[in-house]
């Protein structure tokens, strides 16, 4: 569905990613890994439209990304939740979720409510006051008022308990089986490689290892570099 070829994209004359060549399919979950700094969030304002493409192209579903708005992009069906969830904070839950509709005439609160139950209660409360968890859940119930066929999610566990990530987590895949794929930028190397089907490992801006996420898992030298893993004698 998702189809990058060759994409280069940085800030003015600066290239941050190099010849990024990258697929999510239908329904499909697919981690992007590496280091800080690698170019992992300047890929994704590339795809969702924040910074315009060097070179390159991104197809969604044989129809170009590249090139377009960010509005544009949108209404062919990206949603994007960046780094640090970027809610109105002085707006409430409610209002945040409808301005992740604005393309629909008709607003299906009660769908992602289904998938974050948690934000039913706090309709009403001013988006800036719910927790760090709370506002993750928001961020991505906001995204998926939309309707997306991709959603990338920028960092989902940062500043969070772990539980709460895993909270969080356990809501990917019935995410993707309800029609909406995933890429998913994340730290935590093993949540990340443990929950989707193929992974990328970005570093210094280029592509260096893919495949099947458990391959990479087990790959040592992921072990060694992201999880900590010493290398077998």
């Amino acid at each position: 569905m998702l189809e990058v070829r060759g994409l280069t994209a940085g800030y003015g004359r600066v290239r941050v990613v190099w010849d990024v060549d990258l697929t999510v399919g239908e329904r499909e979950i697919v981690a992007l890994i590496g280091p800080n700094g690698a170019g992992k969030t300047t890929l994704l304002r590339a795809l969702s439209g924040v910074l315009p493409a060097a070179s390159g192209t991104a197809m969604l579903a044989d129809r170009p990304l590249t090139g377009r708005s960010i509005e544009d992009i949108a209404g062919l069906g990206v949603a994007h939740v960046p780094e640090g969830r970027r809610l109105f904070p002085g707006l409430t839950v409610r209002q945040n979720l409808l301005l992740g509709a604005w393309r629909h005439r008709t607003a299906e609160i009660d769908r992602v409510l289904e998938l974050f139950p948690q934000l039913a209660p706090r309709l009403n409360q001013l988006a800036g006051s719910l927790s760090g968890g709370e506002q993750q859940m928001c961020a991505i119930a906001r995204g998926l008022m939309s309707r997306p066929r991709l959603m990338m999610i920028d960092e989902l566990s940062l500043g969070l308990a772990p539980i709460i990530v895993d909270e969080i987590v356990m809501r990917l895949p019935s995410i993707a089986a309800g029609g909406t794929a995933v890429l998913l930028v994340e730290q935590d190397v093993d949540t990340a490689l443990s929950l989707a089907s193929r992974a990328y490992v970005l570093e210094t801006g280029r592509i260096v290892l893919q495949g099947p996420a458990a391959d990479l898992l087990a790959d040592s030298r992921v072990q060694e570099s992201y999880l900590g893993i010493p290398p077998q004698p």
